[in-house]
């Protein structure tokens, strides 16, 4: 009776030593086959989720029991879409955090998995991105460090990019990975050059003895008689020079006008 007890209890260690360290064996030989799941959430939320093509959920979605394998992934809400292939691990859940946007530049989030080890792995688009953990730098991606298990706050930032903040629990004898995609940031208009634009300054001819207004090619009496302008008409000034305005006309003709017979336009 004894010998039987020891027996099976030999067993059992060596089933459960097949189970943690030989999955691959455990499924061919024993029929257990280890699973994992897939946790997505989105913004907006609502967003629908496909796996290999066929829908399963909408965001925030928890789904579990998968085969260990690669899947194609879709999440989709009205016109916007976004897609990634995930090779899941066995006995772990995959999160994946989405924005979701009409364009690549705008679109953003981050996906972690966890494999056997320790330490948290990130990488990021675009690259060489800062990374702090806790508070404090640690390099620019891509990046591997050694931290306890737990939960850590991880801030991805790059120049030009909206900072990407992440809290994240890392277990016991395994190894976060980490991969976040930034989205662009907004140009900061208020600091920018700009052109100064202004109103052009514009005169109308007043009542004149004549009916008409003569355009000078001097700022004098003695100047040549270039063309008559009536009442009402509107120049545009390009100069004051006391008694005398210098004008153009509509069809690009510049001279002198008396400043007396013509007031400026209000804008």
């Amino acid at each position: 009776m004894k010998k039987t007890i020891v027996l099976f209890l030999v067993l059992l260690s060596l089933i459960a030593l097949i189970l943690r360290f030989n999955a691959k064996f455990a499924e061919v030989f024993l029929g257990f086959k280890e699973s994992s799941g897939i946790s997505i959430a989105s913004d907006p939320t609502g967003a629908t989720v496909f796996l290999d093509g066929q829908e399963v959920g909408k965001t925030p979605l928890n789904v579990k029991n998968l085969s260990v394998k690669t899947y194609e992934i879709k999440i989709q809400k009205e016109k916007l879409i976004w897609q990634v292939k995930v090779t899941l691990t066995p006995g772990t859940v995959t999160v994946i955090n989405r924005d979701l946007s009409a364009d690549l530049v705008s679109s953003a989030g981050e996906m972690l998995t966890l494999e056997k080890g320790k330490g948290l792995t990130i990488v990021s688009n675009p690259t060489e991105a800062d990374v702090e953990v806790d508070g404090k730098q640690l390099g620019k991606t891509p990046v591997t460090t050694d931290v306890e298990s737990g939960e850590h706050t991880i801030l991805i930032s790059s120049t030009n990019y909206l900072k990407r903040s992440i809290r994240a629990n890392l277990p016991e004898s395994f190894n976060l990975t980490i991969s976040a995609d930034l989205s662009l940031s907004e140009a900061d208009l208020t600091a920018a050059p700009a052109p100064v634009v202004t109103q052009t300054p514009e005169v109308v001819v007043k009542t004149t003895p004549t009916g008409f207004l003569r355009v000078r090619d001097k700022p004098s009496l003695a100047g040549k008689e270039l063309v008559q302008v009536k009442t009402g008409e509107t120049l545009v000034l390009l100069e004051e020079q006391g008694a005398w305005d210098k004008v153009r006309l509509v069809n690009g003709t510049e001279g002198f006008v008396s400043a007396v017979y013509v007031e400026k336009k209000k804008p």
